[in-house]
């Protein structure tokens, strides 16, 4: 038992520190005037969630269930019962750390959607919302006892469906509402920080193992192939999207690899304990092919997805949560099912499709709808002036990068300026 409260608090911290990663990766594809403001929504949604999830949001998905939609809500009020040593604390405070860290990155995966144009304060409280209306419940259909998606029998071993559907389509519902930045999609709106990128990317990597092989709940053979598939599986996806780049743009490019690691992350997050290496590769594979033709959809479409949410979580996770409908194999996991590949009927991939669609749908509507009151009440989006001039200073009153003696607005007289800069304002005054 200590072994198994070792590596799940261990996968806690590593999931936590894919939210910073998640900061730096979407951080460095926005333009250098809106760097801060996209630090911001990912850090804003680690304090946010963190507090709601243990007020009710754990209680909400883990509670008693309520006719397979929500746990009681009342059950773990301020996690009550919980914080004791007492019993097996995989399925006490420790399961409490290692979840919270799954309802806060889901979260923050949406702020990639509507980067540069969306008030900070309106952020706050879409995110308190959605949080509380959708991941919370969602979780409880797919983990909590007696959740209807669980009872069905849909496969989702560490978040396809919970986390990535519900993540992206959630940021689909939101731009439809927002819509557009100001210039989008005429003027270049082109990463301003490639390395801030591929640090984020190699961070999320990282903290991935924890995600999926910490979904295990015990350090034991499972952890190791979900552990293995993992890395499998986004390899290939890595490899898939430089290949699709080299054919169709005759480059591979740093940020189509740092895409395909997260969309082969993405894909075989509901796959990785119930898949042998075969379909691993499969998934990795189709899923760096088709996230990368995927991002591609919002210009023919006319929605305007800052930094490719649903291209990559939307279409990621749909890849994997279906594709284990075909692939999926008892052999590796006497928990999964055998799937159309192995043997087994079509009812896995019937399953596997509801479980998507349902979520999809859900997560998009209510987002779309919080996504309207919010803007008819406190509204939604920073003024033209403002996001033209930058959404960093508008927000936060601060820039990511001062050169020579500039100031944001709003900064008092030498703040955030190097001691040489204001040597020299001071020689010139």
């Amino acid at each position: 038992m200590e072994g198994n409260t070792a590596w799940l608090l261990t996968s806690a911290a590593l999931v936590l520190l894919m939210t910073p990663g998640l900061a730096f990766f979407y951080g460095g594809m926005v333009r250098s005037k809106s760097v801060l403001n996209m630090l911001m929504m990912c850090f804003g949604a680690i304090g946010l969630v963190g507090v709601l999830w243990m007020l009710y949001g754990y209680s909400m998905a883990y509670g008693t269930d309520i006719a397979g939609l929500l746990g009681n809500p009342f059950d773990f009020v301020g996690l009550s019962g919980l914080m004791t040593p007492e019993g097996d604390p995989t399925a006490g405070s420790v399961d409490v750390a290692f979840q919270a860290m799954f309802a806060i990155i889901t979260v923050a995966l949406i702020a990639g959607a509507v980067a540069d144009r969306m008030k900070f304060s309106s952020w706050l409280v879409f995110g308190g919302l959605w949080a509380t209306l959708v991941y919370f419940p969602v979780a409880h259909w797919v983990w909590g006892d007696g959740g209807w998606i669980g009872e069905m029998g849909a496969l989702d071993f560490a978040g396809g469906t919970a986390v990535h559907i519900n993540a992206g389509a959630a940021a689909l519902g939101l731009v439809l509402v927002l819509g557009k930045r100001v210039g989008w999609p005429r003027e270049p709106m082109k990463p301003h920080n490639l390395p801030f990128v591929m640090l984020g990317a190699g961070l999320l990597w990282f903290g991935w193992f924890g995600f999926n092989a910490g979904s295990a709940y015990a350090a034991d053979g499972i952890a190791g192939i979900a552990f293995v598939n993992t890395l499998t599986a986004t390899c290939a996806a890595m490899l898939g999207w430089l290949l699709l780049e080299r054919i169709r743009d005759g480059h591979a490019t740093s940020l189509g690899a740092a895409s395909g690691v997260v969309a082969g992350l993405v894909a075989i997050t509901p796959a990785c304990a119930f898949v042998d290496t075969w379909g691993a590769l499969a998934i990795g594979a189709v899923a760096g092919f088709l996230c990368a033709l995927a991002v591609g959809l919002k210009y023919r479409l006319g929605y305007d997805d800052s930094l490719d949410v649903v291209g990559v979580h939307l279409v990621g996770g749909l890849v994997g949560t279906v594709l284990l409908g075909f692939v999926a194999t008892t052999s590796v996991n006497a928990d999964g099912a055998d799937a159309l590949f192995y043997g087994g009927g079509a009812g896995v991939l019937g399953t596997q499709v509801i479980s998507a669609v349902v979520v999809m749908i859900y997560s998009a509507v209510v987002a779309a709808l919080l996504g309207l009151v919010i803007k008819v009440t406190m509204g939604a989006r920073v003024s033209t002036e403002d996001e033209t001039v930058g959404i960093d200073e508008a927000e936060h009153a601060e820039t990511a990068y001062e050169f020579g003696g500039a100031r944001g607005r709003g900064v008092t007289s030498g703040a955030g300026v190097s001691g040489a800069a204001k040597k020299l304002e001071e020689t010139k005054s």
